[in-house]
């Protein structure tokens, strides 16, 4: 029995990271990007920063500790409006966003570039 809890872990884990992957792609996609550029890890922090309407060079701020935090804010705010959400959407795109990407990329929110 005990034998198989960590495959049933292991599976679970690789499911749900393969579903975040879809909703982020999905994300990307709806904002006219390429959802491949989810999938490369400092391209799509820039890219990220793009579609919040954020500059490019913010990705040095991101490389800065605890200024990386507000940064994140801000960040996960300013896409929550480009996609007509709130603000409390954008916190909870910040705090939780194995819940909140989901939403976005899965939902009818529309993109209106800011």
């Amino acid at each position: 029995m005990s034998a198989l809890i960590i495959p049933v872990m292991i599976l679970i884990f690789v499911a749900i990271f393969l579903f975040e992957i879809i909703a982020v792609w999905r994300v990307f996609a709806k904002a006219g990007r390429g959802g491949w550029e989810c999938l490369i890890p400092i391209w799509s922090a820039y890219v990220l920063l793009k579609i919040a309407g954020k500059p490019g060079w913010w990705l040095l701020l991101l490389l800065i500790p605890l200024v990386d935090i507000v940064i994140a804010f801000i960040v996960a705010i300013s896409l929550a409006k480009a996609f007509g959400k709130g603000t409390g959407f954008g916190v909870g795109l910040a705090l939780l966003s194995i819940i909140f990407y989901p939403i976005l990329g899965f939902g009818d929110a529309k993109y209106t570039k800011p």
